[in-house]
C-alpha cells in the first residue's frame, strides 16, 4: 500500500563484529546420515560491521554498507545513500533505539532532505538537538517526508532486518572460511546480490503471540 503511494518502508539495523575467520584445515566431507563437519581451529583476520536496509514490501536489501565501524557518521552516510536511491520518494525507516539512530547527524540529514528551515538548536543545550528524546521526536514526526519509527526497548526482534540477518548468518557466515576482511566483505556483498536475485520476497509472519502461562 505504501509503495503505491511512493513511500518506501525500510527496516534498518547493524550487524556488528562479523569476524573474518579462516579455518586452519579443510572441512570433512559429508557422509551418509552425517552433516558436513567443520574444522574447529581457526585464525582471526579482523572484524567488519554491516549496516543494511531491507525493503519490507519487496523483501530485498536495497542498500548495504560494509566497513570497520558502525559509528554515527557511518549510519548517517548509509541512510543518506539509501535515500539517494529514490531522492523524491517518502521514506519510513524502522530502527531500534540505539543512540546512533537518534543522532544529531540524522536530524541534520532529515532537515536538509526535507527542506526544513526550523532552528535545530544546539546539542545538549536547547531545541530539537538538545537530547535523544527531542531528536527522536523530530525524527519520528509523521509530517516529514523522511521519518523514523522506533521499535520498543528490548523488542528489536520486531524489526524484519533481524530475520534477514539470521539468514545471512545461517547461509554464509556460520560455516564459511575467510582469509581476509576484504574477502569477507566481497562474500557478504555477493550473498546480498544472490539473495536479491533468487530468494527475495516479503516475509510472512505467522506467529500469533500466544499468551505466556504461569
Amino acid at each position: 500500500m505504501l509503495e503505491r503511494q511512493g513511500i518506501h518502508l525500510i527496516s534498518s539495523d547493524e550487524l556488528t563484529a562479523i569476524q573474518a575467520t579462516e579455518r586452519l584445515r579443510p572441512d570433512l566431507p559429508t557422509q551418509p546420515a552425517q552433516i558436513r563437519r567443520i574444522e574447529f581451529e581457526y585464525k582471526r583476520h579482523g572484524c567488519l560491521s554491516l549496516i543494511a536496509s531491507f525493503s519490507v514490501a519487496r523483501g530485498q536489501i536495497i542498500n548495504a554498507s560494509v566497513g570497520p565501524t558502525r559509528k554515527e557518521v557511518d549510519f548517517v552516510a548509509h541512510i543518506r545513500n539509501t535515500i539517494e536511491t529514490d531522492p523524491q520518494a517518502g521514506w519510513i525507516f524502522i530502527v531500534d533505539q540505539l543512540n546512533t539512530h537518534q543522532s544529531e547527524g540524522l536530524v541534520r540529514l532529515v532537515s536538509q532532505k526535507c527542506g526544513l528551515t526550523d532552528d535545530l538548536g544546539k546539542k545538549g543545550q536547547k531545541g530539537i538537538l538538545k537530547s535523544m528524546t527531542t531528536r527522536a521526536a523530530f525524527l519520528s514526526d509523521e509530517t516529514h517526508r523522511i521519518r523514523f519509527v522506533y521499535t520498543p526497548k528490548h523488542a528489536s526482534w520486531l524489526n524484519q532486518i533481524e530475520i534477514w540477518f539470521s539468514i545471512l548468518v545461517r547461509r554464509l557466515l556460520r560455516r564459511e572460511s575467510f582469509c581476509s576482511v576484504s574477502q569477507l566483505k566481497q562474500r557478504i556483498l555477493a550473498f546480498i546480490d544472490y539473495f536479491n536475485r533468487t530468494m527475495a520476497g516479503p516475509f510472512r509472519w505467522t506467529y500469533k503471540g500466544r499468551p505466556l502461562v504461569a
